[in-house]
């Protein structure tokens, strides 16, 4: 064998391998129904087309011997009336017409035979096209179920490609959660160890409060400091800082000054 017949074959067997998985058997089997169904189209139709020319047939006969039997009338009063040569033309015409008509006979029946074989022809052929019709519902039926359970069986076992791409993505969607909740997990432990503080959280915010606060208190207490500082360095006594119950309200002189309580008061 040749390289080019190997060739030619190695590709008219994948050719016919695609073809029967692009193939649907149901559509085949619809198709060759309807082939079939013209084909018994065509003979009612060449069926009918016997029976019409039989029946023109039958016709022209039946009018072959009304003109025989005129002619033999017309032979007979002819030959009442002592005309011998009228009587024989009208005969001669007679032989004539049933000459033809004998050719009709043996037409009407050669077409009446094959009336009755198309007749024959078209009966068995409809049987057969009905139980084709029958047989073909059956196995389109069947192959149906079969396709059903077949992609049944892919989608629960995931063999198919449809559900092979659905758990791919099911199978990324699980990988991307689990990176978010490592991520989230390792977050919260950077914030519960102090890493990495919380800038919304009300305990943060207290936190700065607080830090702010005790600057403010800082820079008041360094800029008292500083005054205090500045008096001494004046000559004058420094305010003497008192107590909240030593600051309670003294009672007034005649003279408006203040009056000292009893130290055996407190």
């Amino acid at each position: 064998m040749s390289i080019t017949r190997r060739i030619s074959g190695l590709f008219k067997v994948k050719a016919e391998k695609a073809l029967d998985r692009a193939e649907d058997p149901r559509e085949t089997l619809d198709y060759s129904y309807q082939q079939q169904l013209a084909l018994l189209q065509n003979v009612r139709r060449g069926l009918a087309d016997v029976a019409t020319s039989r029946k023109r047939v039958e016709l022209q006969h039946s009018q072959l011997e009304q003109s025989a039997e005129k002619l033999q009338d017309q032979a007979q009063q002819a030959l009442g009336l002592g005309r011998d040569d009228l009587a024989r033309e009208a005969l001669t015409r007679r032989t004539a017409v049933l000459a033809q008509d004998q050719d009709m006979q043996a037409q009407a029946t050669a077409l009446r035979e094959e009336e009755q074989k198309l007749t024959l022809a078209e009966q068995q052929l409809q049987a057969k096209v009905e139980d084709f019709r029958t047989r073909k519902e059956t196995v389109k039926a069947s192959y149906t179920a079969a396709e059903a359970e077949t992609r049944i069986g892919e989608a629960v076992t995931g063999i198919s490609g449809e559900m092979s791409d659905v758990g791919a993505a099911v199978q990324r969607a699980q990988d991307r959660t689990e990176q978010l909740q490592a991520r989230a997990g390792a977050l919260d432990e950077l914030m519960a160890s102090g890493a990495l503080e919380d800038a919304t959280s009300p305990v943060a915010h207290d936190e700065l409060k607080s830090e702010l606060d005790q600057i403010s208190a800082r820079g008041d207490v360094d800029a008292e400091l500083a005054a205090m500082k500045a008096e001494l360095a004046g000559g004058a006594a420094p305010p003497r800082l008192e107590s909240g119950a030593a600051r309670e309200e003294q009672p007034e002189r005649g003279d408006g000054a203040v009056k000292p309580k009893d130290e055996g008061a407190g």
